[in-house]
């Protein structure tokens, strides 16, 4: 029986380092992110389709290099495509406005050491 809770705990340990390491981290439904941001998710839903009108296919509140290292990032349906915009949870800042590539795109951004809004 301790041997199942000692592996229990440690598969646990695993599974939460492994789901930390990625460069942004999401929090939708965080409290505490909430309450860092100065602006709303509402507000910057408003923006960000001033910005990129269409329809909102995905929203977060996540950590991530770049302005404050806080930003609501957005996924909006236009004709054109999806573009993903990212506002500065902190000031309002626009940080990102350009075309969804995918990952496979955002993999080749990176190849040289180049991070996004350098």
């Amino acid at each position: 029986m301790k041997t199942n809770l000692r592996l229990s705990r440690v598969l646990t340990a695993a599974a939460v380092l492994a789901l930390g390491a990625g460069t942004a981290a999401a929090y939708a439904n965080n409290s505490l992110a909430k309450a860092d941001a100065k602006i709303t998710m509402e507000q910057a839903k408003a923006q960000a389709l001033q910005l990129q009108p269409g329809t909102i296919k995905d929203a977060e509140l996540e950590h991530e290099q770049g302005g404050s290292g806080l930003r609501y990032s957005f996924d909006i349906q236009t004709q054109q495509g999806v573009h993903e915009v990212g506002i500065d949870a902190m000031n309002g800042a626009v940080l990102e406005n350009d075309i969804d590539h995918g990952d496979a795109a955002d993999k080749d951004d990176h190849k040289d050491g180049e991070t996004q809004g350098d």
